[in-house]
């Protein structure tokens, strides 16, 4: 049974659009929460396209559940992260010009800003993940630099254009969990996750929790955040 991270940044892209104060991703987090939410995440970008700094210390304030924050590991990010202090900070790579986050963070390729960026946090007391693609590669350093946790990106799966792809995808997926599991750390994944493609995913040996945000908040445009969360609650566990 995975646990369900709700990500709320697209509450906040919605509010951006506007430049208001509605809707307000601290409601949704109580939302989330009332729905079964077992973590809430947000991913403070340092453009501040959506979530907003006064969102991330409202939310340590009010959030129940697991805390995560998503952060480049530019000392800047690191440096709110260690004042913030979130129940776990999962690393991410971050690029101004994409509209999402385009893949995993290359621990091999960034590997001294990364171990930098994990021993500030880990100093701190904060769960460090690294949010990385399912390359042995890069679990293998995730390992070495004793994370608590990995979450894999399961953008490839989720965008794959046929059921041969798919399945492919889910193979390589279902390969670098089983690694995961053998060094040890905490098996975590998401990126582009929905309701009709998430089970599988879910049913992978040994995976801890999925973090979804675009599909839930869609959903919830139509039927409310609670029952949007209720609703993948009940396919991820």
């Amino acid at each position: 049974m995975a646990l369900l991270g709700v990500n709320i940044d697209h509450v906040a892209t919605i509010r951006q659009a506007r430049r208001t104060v509605e809707p307000d991703p601290v409601w949704a987090a109580a939302l989330a929460e009332l729905g079964g939410a077992d973590g809430i995440t947000v991913h403070l970008r340092e453009d501040r396209r959506h979530i907003q700094d006064r969102d991330l210390e409202v939310l340590r304030r009010t959030v129940q559940v697991k805390l995560n924050l998503e952060a480049a590991i530019a000392p800047a990010m690191v440096d709110i992260a260690c004042r913030i202090r979130p129940d776990q900070v999962t690393l991410v790579p971050e690029r101004r010009e994409e509209v999402t986050t385009e893949g995993g963070l290359d621990v091999v390729g960034h590997r001294e800003a990364t171990a930098a960026a994990v021993a500030r946090l880990r100093d701190a007391g904060i769960v460090v993940s690294l949010f990385i693609d399912p390359d042995p590669r890069q679990i293998e350093m995730a390992a070495d630099l004793a994370v608590a946790a990995v979450e894999l990106h399961t953008g490839e799966y989720a965008n794959a254009a046929t059921d041969t792809a798919r399945h492919d995808e889910l193979v390589r997926l279902a390969r670098a969990a089983a690694l995961v599991r053998e060094v040890k750390l905490v098996l975590n994944a998401g990126h582009g996750l929905t309701y009709r493609n998430v089970v599988p995913v879910a049913r992978l040996d040994g995976m801890h929790e999925l973090n979804i945000g675009h599909s839930i908040v869609s959903r919830a445009v139509l039927v409310g955040f609670t029952q949007a969360v209720r609703e993948m609650k009940s396919l991820v566990c």
